[in-house]
């Protein structure tokens, strides 16, 4: 089964690896992100062309275009990590206002993922690629002109609101002009970027950072992606084929606004009102958010039964499968985006790492990342789901448990190629997740509806991703004055290995429950 895109990386060769974002959407075996609507094949073909004449249009220089602004909204979800210092330092920005950096970015593109998918099947998937990645530009400079924190934030948000309408229309670009093995090694070449994104970011932050190119200093991991931008666009106008959905579903304002309403009520209390001493406002929102998230499911409820397609379908959340892989969705992207928050203050506050040597230190995760993302597939299919799902966990819940060790009795002096085994550890658990959390939760999606099914696995992903650092980051952060950076470290990341130890408990007996075989479907 194709899987889709996300922010971490996923089964390259046959699958699709992703984005925080990163990471991150696009369709399903030719079904646009987020609609039911027709497969790739039966969409609109471009101007000029006769029936069928979407299949198979889109040629080398096209992909290579489609690819390369596949790689920016991943590279801006994990390049930020790295600047953190030299942000702190020169807007004067507060622990909790980096968080906001972060967090901001993936509750936009959480919110408005699923709706940039279907502005693509009603309006042209190649017109919201160009303006996804125009938009992307213009907030991008925005960032690295930030005279403040909060402009700084506010221009994040904007990022992320960008990305959300570029990156749909990648993948569900290439399944509607391509077909057969040449769809095959363009959604395998998907996969590949994505991963290797997430180790670009690392070391072009660190890179960048270190290089203060004209004097620039943590602006350049921004300023970088102007030009890329204008290349973009002048390969996209020319060499991005067209597309869209014969049959488009309409799409659901009022879940997007409830939604983005609900993680915000969420968002905001716990990272900023923890820094100002929790004021009646962080109370309020925090009391409100319940409310609010029963309201975004009561809207979507409502309009499923109107015969409508909600952003996030009632029915598929009833679904054993869907469940189950909504479950352990939580530990692993919760942990994944406070993880990286947090080693990214360790390395440079707290072992005094420079940040093209914080990038560098980085990057055997990465690598092991990447690599064990590719071998997902085959290794779930010698093995159930379950089993590589609390393989995947044990494994990361070493490494970090070396980590730990590792910082506690050397937090001062530490080589960064003492780290290296437990982040290949880390990176090898991280890889084989993403893509067994898809197939469990898209198998039990019927295939009808597999665009909805992606659009809510996605969802879930990116909310996970910001949620990860208001809450366990904030923890860090919180407990940095009483404990130290390595006390906080360990707190927090002993509270992710009790998730992770969770997560396998809940592979391993979940998919006996529900009667999932190897491929996560029901047996009789």
């Amino acid at each position: 089964m194709t899987k889709k895109s996300s922010l971490i990386p996923g089964d390259a060769p046959g699958g699709v690896a992703g984005s925080a974002p990163g990471s991150t959407p696009g369709s399903v075996g030719g079904t646009p992100l987020g609609g039911d609507a027709t497969p790739g094949p039966a969409a609109t073909p471009p101007e000029g062309g006769g029936p069928g004449a979407a299949q198979d249009t889109l040629r080398p220089l096209g992909l290579g275009t489609l690819l390369l602004g596949a790689a920016l909204p991943v590279i801006d979800f994990f390049i930020v990590n790295v600047a953190f210092p030299s942000i702190e330092a020169d807007l004067h920005a507060s622990s909790a206002a980096l968080e906001m950096v972060v967090a901001g970015y993936a509750v936009a593109y959480a919110a408005l993922l699923v709706l940039g998918g279907r502005l693509g099947d009603s309006h042209g998937r190649k017109r919201l690629f160009l303006w996804g990645a125009a938009a992307f530009g213009v907030t991008s400079l925005a960032c690295g002109l930030a005279p403040g924190v909060w402009w700084l934030i506010a221009a994040r948000l904007a990022q992320g609101a960008a990305s959300a309408l570029l990156f749909p229309q990648i993948l569900a670009s290439i399944q509607a002009t391509t077909e057969g093995a040449r769809r095959a090694r363009a959604v395998g070449l998907f996969g590949s970027v994505s991963g290797l994104s997430i180790v670009l970011g690392q070391i072009l932050g660190g890179v960048l950072v270190a290089a203060d190119l004209g004097g620039t200093g943590w602006r350049a991991i921004f300023l970088v992606n102007v030009p890329v931008v204008a290349l973009t666009l002048l390969l996209g106008a020319r060499h991005v084929p067209d597309s869209r959905s014969a049959h488009p579903a309409k799409g659901d304002l009022a879940g997007t606004v409830l939604l983005a309403l609900t993680l915000s009520a969420l968002l905001l209390p716990l990272t900023e009102g923890r820094a100002a001493g929790w004021p009646l406002w962080s109370v309020l929102l925090l009391v409100a958010a319940p409310f609010l998230g029963w309201a975004c499911y009561a809207v979507e409820q409502r309009i499923e039964r109107s015969g409508g397609t909600p952003l996030l379908p009632p029915s598929l959340l009833r679904q054993p499968g869907v469940r189950r892989g909504a479950l352990a969705g939580l530990p692993i992207f919760l942990g994944f985006s406070s993880w990286m928050f947090e080693i990214a203050f360790v390395l440079q506050q707290g072992l005094r790492f420079g940040a093209l040597t914080a990038g560098l230190t980085l990057v055997p995760m990465g690598v092991a990342q990447f690599a064990s993302s590719v071998a997902a597939s085959r290794l779930t299919e010698r093995l159930d789901t379950g089993r590589v799902l609390a393989l995947s966990a044990l494994v990361q819940a070493a490494g970090l448990l070396a980590v730990i060790a590792l910082v506690h009795t050397r937090p001062a002096g530490l080589p960064p190629l003492v780290l290296a085994p437990a982040l290949l550890l880390c990176g090898a658990g991280q890889g084989l997740q993403v893509p067994t959390y898809l197939r469990i939760v898209l198998s039990a999606v019927p295939t009808a509806r597999a665009g909805a099914g992606t659009g809510l696995a996605a969802t879930i992903q990116q909310s996970c991703l910001a949620l990860g650092v208001a809450t366990l980051g904030s923890l860090f952060l919180a407990l940095v004055p009483h404990l130290g950076m390595s006390g906080a470290l360990a707190v927090a990341l002993l509270v992710q290995i009790a998730g992770l130890v969770a997560l396998a408990a809940h592979a391993l007996f979940g998919a006996r429950r529900t009667g999932d075989d190897a491929g996560g479907r029901r047996t009789p």
